[in-house]
């Protein structure tokens, strides 16, 4: 009992009042608690009640330390941002299934505006998810039937998986800068492909630099830009000539691909550098690669029959292989850990593994800012409820559930996707 206490350490005010005890139905329908076993929550149904709180009653507000995740079990509350603007979560709605505030430091200010119930639970319940991850591929009870995801998972777990190779040029600067060549020796090394210089010196005069006096020559872009930033972006724009397939149907999906893997490289560029608390460079190629993982999966449809290439199939596949595949194709690569943590993480809206912005938690806004108004709120948490909006310095978040920055930064997204497109 005392391990599945470690989950829910209850916090104690000086006179919390509690109503009825918490049903393991309602358990049930609370991310990330829902993945707990069923085993977890009903005993923790059986020792733990919904605290009760009067309206007018202010839960939290904004840059004042927290401690514990805080579940909207009944009533309604309303949530005011950084900029005085205001939503209203009611229990029972999309935004209730997940918790109001999971952060160490809350973004926001929250008053009930009627009697309310709530649920506190440790922080600790946020990483529940990175504690039942395996490197092999684990297919989900409702996916046994999918004869895809089987086959793929046995071609996998027999290490029999073929790792894209990263191009010539990029992986010759990468294995150069960590031997601390010098910035003369990096040019020449690029220089070996004329498409890549250009390319460098059309980022070094793009509006996502402060830049005065045009950038002429590759040694001139590569010393604006930096050297390890300079190698993240040749990886970057060289990345694109592994998106490619025979067959039609993989063809049009890797487009697809490539198309969101920009979009979401552009808003993590633009986040990172807004923030000032990450590399751009580093930032725009996390959110490049940590997909990746997707091509060698679409290469192996690819060569199946015809009969196994069911669509369907493809796409119920493609969230269950993508993160630990990225992972395998990455460590290939021999990236820094960081980056392999984005591709086993970037889908983990609760993923909290250090206590500054990292990498991971930009990657998570990002991409959690994208599928904002493209994907049903019902399976979206509101982004100022996860923890890596809780680190973010000097950007305010928006009652609409959306990152004002980068809402804001459309002609910067835009002028990085027409760099890396072509």
């Amino acid at each position: 009992m005392a391990s599945i206490k470690g989950f829910f350490d209850k916090l104690s005010s000086s006179e919390p009042r509690f109503g009825e005890k918490i049903s393991p139905e309602v358990l049930a329908q609370l991310f990330p608690i829902r993945n707990l076993s069923e085993e977890i929550r009903q005993s923790f149904a059986m020792e733990n009640h919904v605290e009760l709180i009067a309206a007018g009653t202010t839960l939290f507000k904004i840059d004042t330390p927290s401690d514990c995740a805080i579940y909207l079990i009944s009533g309604s509350i309303n949530v005011t941002d950084q900029n005085g603007r205001s939503y209203t979560v009611e229990a029972g709605s999309a935004q209730a299934k997940f918790p109001i505030c999971c952060c160490t430091k809350h973004p926001t200010t929250a008053v009930a505006l009627s009697d309310i119930g709530i649920l506190r639970v440790s922080l600790n319940i946020m990483s529940v998810s990175n504690r039942f991850q395996h490197k092999a591929l684990e297919i989900p009870e409702k996916l046994r039937d999918n004869q895809v995801l089987a086959l793929f998972a046995d071609h996998y777990q027999n290490h029999e998986l073929e790792i894209p190779s990263l191009p010539k040029v990029a992986m010759r600067l990468h294995q150069a800068i960590q031997q601390d060549v010098n910035l003369e020796d990096a040019v020449k090394i690029i220089q070996l492909d004329p498409v890549i210089s250009a390319k460098l010196i059309e980022v070094a005069n793009c509006p996502l630099y402060l830049t005065v006096v045009p950038t002429r020559n590759c040694l001139d872009a590569v010393n604006r830009i930096g050297l390890n930033a300079t190698r993240s972006l040749v990886i970057a724009l060289s990345i694109k000539q592994i998106f490619t397939s025979n067959s039609q149907v993989i063809k049009e999906r890797l487009e697809k691909l490539w198309r969101q893997s920009l979009y979401l490289s552009a808003l993590c560029h633009v986040l990172a550098a807004s923030s000032k608390q990450a590399n751009p460079e580093d930032a725009l190629l996390a959110g490049l690669v940590c997909d990746i993982g997707a091509i060698p999966f679409l290469s192996f449809v690819s060569n199946l029959p015809k009969e196994f290439i069911i669509e369907e199939e493809i796409k119920q596949a493609m969230p269950v292989v993508v993160g630990a595949v990225s992972a395998t194709v990455l460590n290939e690569w021999k990236f820094a850990d960081e980056f392999i943590h984005v591709a086993l993480n970037s889908r983990n809206w609760y993923q909290n593994n250090s206590e500054t912005l990292s990498l991971t938690d930009i990657v998570v806004l990002s991409r959690l800012h994208a599928l904002i108004g493209k994907k049903s709120t019902n399976e979206l948490p509101s982004i100022t409820a996860i923890p890596a909006a809780g680190k973010l310095k000097n950007i305010a978040l928006s009652p609409e559930n959306t990152l004002s920055i980068l809402h804001d930064a459309k002609a910067k997204i835009h002028a990085a996707l027409t760099l890396f497109a072509g």
